[in-house]
């Protein structure tokens, strides 16, 4: 006897986020245009890097990260969110773009982009349905490309894996490397899909 469907069961409600992200026109990096919400976003590579050959492809198959933008405030619960007038997807999107304008190895014309206004309730499920869902490598393995300058006192961090990769962000450039790019290369090879 089969398996009576529920709408709300994880892999449904998965299918459902991706999907919906999928149905999404893909636009350039930024967005041409501002707009109003938080919501989901996935960035694809469409670029010549050897190391990342398996997911550039012009029909935009896999990206090569997925993020989040959650309204202001909604962190700590400190203000009132008001999804009328967010634009933190957009503004997260813009910080993205200056992120791989001043990396020295990437060009912000081999990215596109396809994003999802959501409910500000499921921005971070619908996030974590698309990581289930993808494993995109920016994410899984060559982390650290949505991180911020460390604050005073965090100096002593060492350099995401992302600016290993893709040197060029001057915060970046002050911290400790823990590894090579090959090594990473070497990571990236026995996780590609």
């Amino acid at each position: 006897m089969a398996e009576a469907y529920d709408p709300l069961d994880y892999k449904n409600l998965a299918r459902s986020v991706v999907n919906a992200l999928l149905d999404a026109i893909p636009t350039t990096l930024p967005p041409t245009e501002s707009f109003i919400g938080s919501g989901v976003y996935a960035l694809y590579y469409t670029g010549s890097l050897p190391f990342y050959s398996p997911l550039a492809s012009p029909d935009l198959h896999q990206p090569i990260y997925v993020g989040k933008a959650v309204p202001t405030g909604a962190r700590k619960g400190s203000r009132r969110i008001d999804p009328e007038s967010s634009t933190e997807l957009y503004q997260r999107l813009r910080d993205h773009t200056k992120s791989i304008e001043q990396a020295e190895n990437l060009d912000l014309s081999e990215f596109r982009v396809r994003h999802l206004v959501v409910v500000p309730v499921w921005i971070t499920l619908a996030e974590r349905f698309l990581l289930d869902h993808f494993r995109p490598v920016w994410n899984a393995v060559v982390d650290g490309f949505g991180n911020h300058a460390p604050g005073r006192g965090r100096r002593a961090m060492r350099r995401p894996r992302w600016d290993i990769m893709h040197p060029g962000r001057p915060w970046a450039a002050e911290l400790q490397a823990a590894e090579t790019a090959e090594e990473i290369i070497r990571l990236l090879d026995t996780s590609m899909p």
